[in-house]
């Protein structure tokens, strides 16, 4: 049994991941979803990385899965607890000591033109699932968006990069490209959008598990 730690993007919350959890401990495995206190103008990266060892505890064979934005935390954790495997999904992979904001100019990121926020992020999603999402979206207020991430190197854990091939906010040909120039990885790449703990749950827990068979 493997415990994942699954943390979610800017703006989010655990509800993000509401359905991918019952499929992974359908097939044996401990969740943890911590709520990163991205409301707390306080916070910066050490409070990010110490809310989810806190919520992590005494667990072990962790599997850390960043999604977008939590790809500035997931890395984090190494430093402080026996990562098995870091997992980035549909993410924003940092380099060392740049700081979030200037990650959008630095990767080159274009934007996407003419689409509303749901066409964005929840493309293929359940329409009674998009209908709630509004109510889980929280205000991204916390300070580590100025603040240089605090890694000099990646560490040294495992790292997969899955992309989603529907993603229109990040399309793939962008994160295939950033995933090279970032890490020097070819991403594995899954059916799904932006959000494809939304839009395939099932899909994306039989991708998580059949990383801890390699």
């Amino acid at each position: 049994m493997a415990t994942f730690v699954l943390i979610h993007g800017g703006g989010g919350s655990a509800w993000d991941w509401h359905r991918l959890v019952p499929e992974l401990t359908d097939r044996g495995h401990d969740v943890v979803v911590p709520e990163l206190p991205i409301e707390d103008r306080s916070a910066g990266f050490a409070e990010f990385r110490d809310t989810v060892v806190d919520a992590i505890g005494e667990r072990s064979d962790l599997v850390v899965v960043g999604q977008s934005y939590g790809a500035f935390t997931a890395p984090l954790l190494a430093d402080k607890l026996p990562v098995r495997l870091i997992v980035l999904l549909t993410p924003m992979i940092p380099r060392p000591g740049e700081p979030p904001e200037d990650w959008w100019d630095n990767t080159g990121y274009q934007g996407t033109e003419g689409l509303s926020e749901e066409q964005q992020f929840y493309n293929g999603v359940p329409a009674e699932v998009v209908a709630e999402a509004g109510a889980h979206v929280r205000e991204q207020a916390s300070t580590e968006w100025h603040e240089p991430w605090p890694l000099e190197a990646w560490p040294d854990v495992p790292t997969k990069v899955l992309i989603a091939r529907d993603d229109r906010f990040f399309p793939a040909d962008f994160q295939r490209r950033v995933a090279a120039d970032r890490l020097g990885v070819v991403p594995d790449e899954i059916d799904g959008c932006h959000a494809v703990a939304l839009s395939h749950p099932r899909q994306l827990a039989d991708r998580l598990t059949a990383y801890l068979e390699r």
